[in-house]
């Protein structure tokens, strides 16, 4: 896995080398597909690769180096919908906790399913 990982760089740096020093971004793709960026980071594109509430994608560019980023808002809400289906909606599931008075003998809290 290492020697893939280190292979993209070389491959991605080479690929800027091999081009003449004006068109030499330093961002792109290695092979068409694995993204690289080598420039340096700046807080609005970490924010745009790590916390993106605007994108759909759960994986983007990432944001020094070679690979992918995981978007964590997309990842949040994936999650979130997920544990929602799994458990079902909040109205079918609603507990109702109801505390006694300290004078009852009858436990503290008792817990219906509605």
């Amino acid at each position: 896995m290492r020697f893939a990982a280190f292979g993209l760089v070389v491959a991605a740096v080479a690929t800027e080398l091999s081009k003449p020093e004006p068109e030499r971004t330093w961002e792109g793709r290695v092979f068409g597909m694995v993204p690289y960026d080598f420039r340096p980071p700046t807080w609005q594109r970490i924010r745009d690769a790590y916390w993106n509430p605007d994108s759909d994608h759960l994986f983007s560019d990432r944001v020094f180096g070679v690979g992918w980023a995981v978007n964590l808002h997309r990842a949040k809400t994936l999650v979130e919908h997920s544990i929602g289906r799994l458990m079902g909606t909040r109205e079918a599931l609603s507990i109702r906790m109801t505390v006694r008075s300290e004078g009852s003998k009858k436990p503290d809290v008792v817990i219906t399913r509605e």
